[in-house]
């Protein structure tokens, strides 16, 4: 930063150096007020202290090339005159605050070399944002990096429909279902007759008559079995 005397007369105009944008710029003969932060490239540690919340008028933030560890914290979204934003190359980790996209003059961004992960917000300016600006995060996803999002993974082959193994299946359970039903409406209705009227002969012939039926299909089956075994 240097001093410069204007033509003798004990004015003085201050020119800074400073990274704007990513890029070296001076400032001369300053009479209107920027409000600019710039501390990159030092050796500080910890968070982003939240209290920078209250710099509602700052146009630009350098904490790049530090050792700052954490989130990024939301409250930077109350910055809303800030201009350009630059936390490359340092410990930072979380997600990217959506709050970041309601800045209405955000037009620079870096937050690469970080640790961050998540998706990177998809509206507004930072669908303007390159490659570039999240480089060395290699947890996050989505526009404008090379990793998607929300991936599906393809379902087990057991699950999938092969040669209509599957509506086969499903055809299955609704005839096993449809039975069960059926039985139980029988039952009961078995039930409530035999509790009405006692033993109607009807029903004991049918009972005696279809349990005859099973009996000679067994001892049919045994014969059948019986004489295979004979040969």
């Amino acid at each position: 930063m240097g001093v410069n005397d204007l033509g003798g007369r004990g004015f003085y105009a201050y020119s800074i150096e400073i990274v704007m944008k990513e890029q070296d710029m001076e400032l001369v003969k300053i009479f209107t007020m920027r409000m600019i932060i710039d501390l990159s490239n030092n050796q500080f540690e910890g968070g982003i202290p939240k209290v920078i919340r209250k710099l509602n008028l700052l146009k630009g933030l350098n904490l790049s090339h530090n050792n700052l560890n954490g989130d990024i914290p939301t409250s930077i979204g109350n910055l809303t005159s800030l201009e350009w934003l630059d936390l490359s190359s340092n410990r930072l980790s979380g997600t990217i605050p959506n709050r970041l996209a309601e800045l209405p003059f955000l037009s620079s961004l870096n937050v690469s070399e970080n640790q961050l992960h998540g998706q990177i917000p998809q509206c507004k300016q930072f669908n303007t944002f390159g490659n570039d600006s999240y480089e060395e995060n290699k947890g996050q996803c989505g526009f404008p990096v090379s990793k998607g999002c929300n991936i599906i993974e393809p379902a087990p082959p057991n699950v999938l429909e092969k040669d209509g193994s599957k509506s086969n299946i499903s055809f299955g359970w609704k005839v096993v279902l449809i039975g069960y039903g059926c039985g139980v409406v029988l039952g009961m209705f078995v039930g409530y007759v035999v509790f009405q009227t006692g033993k109607p002969k009807w029903l004991v012939n049918l009972v005696e008559n279809l349990h005859k039926k099973r009996r000679r299909r067994k001892s049919k089956e045994g014969n059948r079995s019986s004489r295979r075994r004979r040969i």
